[in-house]
């Protein structure tokens, strides 16, 4: 989408999963160095199956991938091998993600576990690299290090597994942390200290991260930019003060409508209706098309293309080209 190299660019991204479903569809995005760029939608829209194939773990099958590319640092990821992509994730690309109990392994300690992937990704001979996982707890924010360490996940709460994975996922100083709706399980408290957590990490290690949410509130308060993805495609993409003052494409301002702004306190909410399209019956056209109240006769039968409507402001919608009929 923008002439400079970022640190990762989608293109074309295209993936199905058997029999006939179509997760992602054509999808374009980009990711600047040091950047925090928030990748939102609702449930089902292919945001998690987006950043699975970033990180190299998409189950080939049920999936495949039928075209694109995934350059990161100059390299198309779908083109390296097992081994080159087993190296590639955790040292460059790690994943923080929404569930911790269920990718912290129950058996092992949390120190054990740190521990690991710093002998397998930096060669660290084991007692320097315990030392170094106790200062991973310590900048989650953990005070109490030393018990975590050698706690089993079992025995810490939800927010303490939330922070040790972060620790799990920071060990290697990645380029990228992809962070899938790392703060959805904890309650408010919670989120607002994993979020200023994050926040204060990327500012500290200068890494960029694609923060996935379902949640454009979440998003807000730790973007820098903001892409909209519906039905598996983009569908609006800018930086995050032009996402939330003036969105092009009638999906987001939906979106936008249905979230509580604390700064509008009383306003009524809109829900948008109707729901994601499941990915084996997808709408032709613009597949939002079925909710969107503005929807024409070309909505239906053309799938509009991702363009730049503004500096940096991309967005897929018919009527922004004048298309009424």
């Amino acid at each position: 989408m923008n002439s400079h190299e970022p640190l990762l660019r989608i293109q074309n991204l295209d993936i199905t999963f058997k029999p006939k479903a179509h997760a992602v569809r054509s999808l374009n995005l980009e990711i600047d160095k040091s950047q925090i760029h928030g990748l939102v939608g609702e449930s089902g829209s292919g945001k998690s199956v987006t950043s699975t194939a970033v990180i190299g773990l998409l189950p080939e099958p049920p999936a495949k991938i039928n075209s694109g590319q995934i350059i990161f640092k100059g390299r198309d990821i779908l083109k390296l091998k097992q081994e080159e992509k087993r190296k590639l994730r955790g040292r460059e690309i790690a994943m923080v993600f929404q569930e911790p109990s269920k990718y912290l392994n129950p058996s092992l300690k949390i120190g054990e576990q740190i521990r690991e992937g710093l002998s397998l990704h930096l060669g660290m001979a084991r007692k320097p690299a315990l030392e170094r996982a106790f200062e991973l707890l310590s900048m989650v924010g953990l005070g109490e290090s030393r018990r975590v360490l050698d706690s089993f996940p079992h025995e810490l709460s939800g927010g303490m597994k939330q922070r040790a994975m972060i620790a799990m996922g920071i060990a290697c100083n990645p380029s990228l942390l992809i962070a899938d709706e790392p703060t959805t399980a904890l309650d408010v408290t919670l989120q607002l200290q994993i979020l200023e957590l994050i926040y204060d990490l990327q500012n500290r290690l200068k890494m960029s991260i694609l923060f996935i949410s379902h949640d454009l509130n979440v998003v807000k308060q730790i973007a820098d930019r903001v892409s909209v993805i519906y039905a598996g495609k983009i569908v609006e993409s800018a930086d995050k003060k032009a996402i939330f003052k003036n969105p092009l494409q009638p999906y987001t301002q939906l979106l936008l409508l249905s979230i509580p702004d604390p700064e509008k306190r009383g306003k009524p909410l809109k829900a948008i209706p109707g729901t994601v399209p499941d990915a084996e019956f997808i709408p032709s056209g613009c597949a939002f098309h079925t909710r969107c109240p503005y929807s024409k006769k070309i909505c239906a039968e053309e799938m509009p293309l991702l363009k730049e409507y503004k500096t940096g402001h991309f967005a897929a919608c018919h009527l922004l080209d004048g298309n009424t009929g």
